[in-house]
């Protein structure tokens, strides 16, 4: 186990902060906080970094607990948000710094330089200075400082939220390929659901300074653990029904009761898992009419009106869409959900 957080627990003043947090994270693992503004998720990666000093609990990396020793001394490094470079200083002496401190020769800076300049697709970029670079570039250099101390774990706070949309894309692939290269550890804080699910091996969702569900990305989409993390990992519907027995129901559609749960619940089902019908068909459906139509670049959103029962959101292929209209009479089947006890909340 490359890195381990046991009953970490951290309060501030406002009464904000975590408590309980355990973590397990192996060797070679790109793990992501996920969670939205004040949910603890940058607490619990400061305070592994060694930047915030814990109430209780104990950290440990590669068996060992840093929980005693300050940021320098830790086997982590930190790419933050802003890049944090020193503006005075060229790309190659920004990235030579660390190493300097730690007194390399000469020759093995310059190598370890270049080799990471070329890591992040920069090779040649050693003489200019960061005012000179774009923010995607200057975030990659502040990438290959960090690679460059050759951390047991690299702690990554929301680095990419200032680029744009397709910048943002971009350097998501190019870390997961550079996580591929190195096998190093990460841990990376987002706020931003697709990031999660498209960067990482495991996602840790939090809610209130507490742990909602560790799992694989595509577990945590098809399986949330609860309701908050249902209505918090992709888009998704939710509407009431009553739990007897084998079987939930919704209007006249009678679901399967896996969970054998019993009496009012909330029933959530994926857009895609939406279907949509001109006739009522064979097998039992909801009655609604077409509230809105949103085309999406390859697919369209489509929103029925449910009446009493309420609204329901179901993705379709643009092709399929041409005789949709607001207003027309439609009927819906549901072909998979997950219920929740109607108590819980999110």
């Amino acid at each position: 186990m490359q890195l381990s957080v046991r009953a970490l627990s951290k309060r501030y003043k406002t009464g904000d902060g975590v408590s309980g947090i355990n973590i397990d994270i192996q060797k070679g693992e790109l793990v992501t906080l996920l969670g939205p503004s004040g949910c603890g998720k940058t607490t619990v990666l400061r305070s592994i970094g060694g930047f915030l000093e814990p109430d209780s609990g104990d950290i440990l990396i590669e068996g060992q607990s840093v929980i005693q020793l300050p940021p320098e001394k830790r086997p982590t490094s930190m790419v933050f948000q802003s890049y944090n470079l020193w503006s005075h200083m060229s790309v190659y002496d920004n990235l030579a710094f660390g190493l300097k401190i730690r007194k390399k020769s000469k020759a093995e800076i310059q190598s370890a330089v270049e080799d990471a300049l070329k890591l992040v697709r920069l090779s040649g970029f050693g003489k200019k200075y960061p005012a000179e670079l774009s923010g995607g570039q200057q975030q990659r250099v502040a990438l290959a400082r960090s690679l460059l101390l050759n951390p047991a774990v690299l702690l990554l706070d929301e680095p990419f939220s200032a680029l744009d949309a397709k910048l943002r894309h971009e350097m998501r692939e190019e870390l997961r390929e550079i996580q591929m290269k190195t096998g190093l550890t990460m841990v990376f804080v987002t706020h931003d659901q697709e990031e999660a699910l498209s960067l990482s091996d495991r996602i840790i969702v939090m809610n209130h300074g507490r742990i909602e569900q560790i799992a694989e990305p595509q577990r945590i989409y098809d399986e949330p653990a609860s309701l908050y993390v249902a209505s918090f990992i992709g888009k998704m519907n939710f509407l009431r029904g009553v739990a007897a027995q084998e079987s939930i129901q919704i209007g006249d559609i009678h679901l399967p009761n896996e969970k054998n749960l019993d009496g009012q619940v909330i029933v959530a089902v994926r857009p895609e898992d939406v279907q949509l019908q001109f006739i009522a068909g064979d097998h039992p459906s909801l009655a609604g009419k077409i509230k809105q139509v949103m085309i999406l670049g390859h697919y369209a959103e489509v929103t029925v009106d449910l009446g009493q029962l309420g609204v329901i959101r179901a993705f379709l292929n643009k092709d399929r869409v041409e005789q949709l209209h607001t207003g027309k009479d439609i009927y819906v089947s549901i072909s998979k959900m997950i219920a929740y006890p109607h108590e819980e909340s999110y």
